[in-house]
């Protein structure tokens, strides 16, 4: 943005095919209530985007020039959140309306208590105007702003003209913004996966740039916009647009992008969320990590038993990618509980099947190994087929059916020796935030 004044585009948003009934009424209250205590009040960004374009927002966003403290003093509930920019969070029962006080972007790159020697930002709390929240904001569709009192939309940029283009543009110049923040290109990514619009073509030649300067980024951040990415509803499109690019590589260097596993749990995934099942990243990430898993096995072969190998395998796999993304424990510990399952699911020892069947992880491990079934190649799809079907008719049938198909494997596998004591073994040396699933880790072969 230069030092010019720029002349904002104020037109009649129900001309543009957006009125106030189809904003929610919390949002509207918030805005009034700011907007009467002398205060600016706006809704702003993607969800305003969202409802130009005919979509349901899945939220609504905030903006105005007051101070996130003069926001909670005026909300009773609301609370105040953040640490490199603090805003305000207002609730209405289960909806949460987020307040934001308009920002300007750091004029001088070369400060360095903002910007990094490559130019990335590392502070941006810094108050300003309405027009300099609009050009310091990364894309031109989602800068738009909606004042439901006077029933405007605002546009600085020229983000009502990129919405009729289907157009994904930065704002100014396209190398500094991603320079400044390079997750911004996964963000563009999304948006052309969820929107099914056009990126600049300028934006894929930095794709390379900013895969290198991901490794700034804090594993975090990442996992937030890639669970974004997992669970918009359009995952498997996403991952198409992501897989061919050295991103990925940064992200998830262990994974074979064009693993047939990965494309049907993405559109696996994107299904149960269009109909309105219950979904998790961590499904996702298991399924990305699944081939680095495997592989990570095959290095314990010879060292150590099948079940301590899998557990050490997984530690790893984890391990390594904690370092680039920072999966939550209640999602790394899912992980570990679907691919430590897998063995003994494909096995199906009697003595075992009414404890697995129970086991809180059964339902995604069955799914996780249906899915495998249908897409491995070889003599272990064959095997995996035979498993898969097992356990869907084994959920299938009743009781005593399901007694009858137990003593069935019984009788078909070969009885289990019986070792002599020898006196009390010391514990071998496992990674402890597995010990939950040893309770029949040892009985696979």
């Amino acid at each position: 943005m230069t030092g010019a004044r720029v002349r904002a585009r104020r037109l009649d948003a129900q001309a543009q095919g957006l009125t106030r009934e189809h904003v929610s009424s919390n949002a509207v209250d918030v805005t009034t209530k700011l907007q009467d205590a002398g205060f600016a009040g706006l809704l702003v960004g993607g969800c305003v985007r969202d409802l130009l374009l005919g979509l349901t927002p899945k939220d609504f966003d905030v903006a105005t020039d007051a101070t996130p403290e003069q926001v909670k003093d005026l909300f009773r509930r609301s609370r105040l959140v953040g640490r490199r920019f603090r805003i305000a969070h207002v609730r209405y029962g289960r909806e949460l309306i987020e307040v934001s006080t308009f920002r300007r972007a750091v004029a001088d790159k070369a400060d360095e208590r903002h910007h990094s020697d490559a130019g990335m930002i590392l502070r941006d709390n810094v108050y300003g105007t309405l027009e300099e929240d609009a050009f310091r904001r990364d894309f031109t569709i989602n800068a738009l702003y909606y004042d439901p009192q006077s029933e405007e939309v605002i546009d600085f940029v020229g983000g009502l003209q990129d919405l009729k283009d289907r157009c994904i543009r930065f704002i100014g110049d396209t190398s500094t913004r991603i320079r400044e923040d390079p997750v911004r290109v996964l963000r563009a990514i999304r948006f052309q996966a969820k929107l099914e619009f056009d990126p600049e073509p300028a934006i894929a030649d930095y794709f390379e740039e900013a895969a290198e300067l991901m490794a700034a980024i804090p594993p975090a951040r990442l996992f937030d916009e890639i669970q974004k990415l997992l669970l918009s509803g359009q995952a498997a499109q996403g991952w198409r647009l992501l897989a061919g690019t050295p991103l990925r590589q940064a992200l998830f260097p262990g994974c074979n992008p064009e693993e047939p596993l990965i494309d049907r749990a993405m559109r696996n995934t994107d299904e149960r969320i269009r109909v309105g099942k219950p979904v998790t990243p961590g499904f996702l990430l298991a399924v990305l990590l699944w081939r680095d898993y495997q592989n990570r096995i095959g290095e314990f072969e010879g060292q150590l038993k099948p079940s301590e190998a899998r557990v050490h395998a997984a530690s790893d796999c984890l391990a390594v990618q904690q370092q680039i993304i920072a999966v939550p424990r209640r999602f790394s510990q899912f992980i570990r509980e679907v691919w430590q399952l897998q063995d003994r699911l494909e096995h199906r020892l009697a003595r075992s099947i009414e404890r697995l069947a129970g086991h809180v992880r059964f339902r995604a491990a069955y799914d996780f190994l249906v899915i495998r079934a249908e897409t491995e190649q070889g003599a272990t799809a064959v095997e995996l087929a035979e498993a898969a079907e097992w356990w869907t008719r084994y959920q299938e049938v009743g009781a005593e059916k399901q007694s009858a198909m137990i003593e069935e494997r019984r009788t078909s596998q070969p009885r289990k020796k019986r070792r002599r004591r020898r006196g009390r073994r010391r514990p071998t040396d496992v990674d402890s935030s597995s010990a939950e699933i040893n309770l029949a880790d040892s009985e696979s072969p």
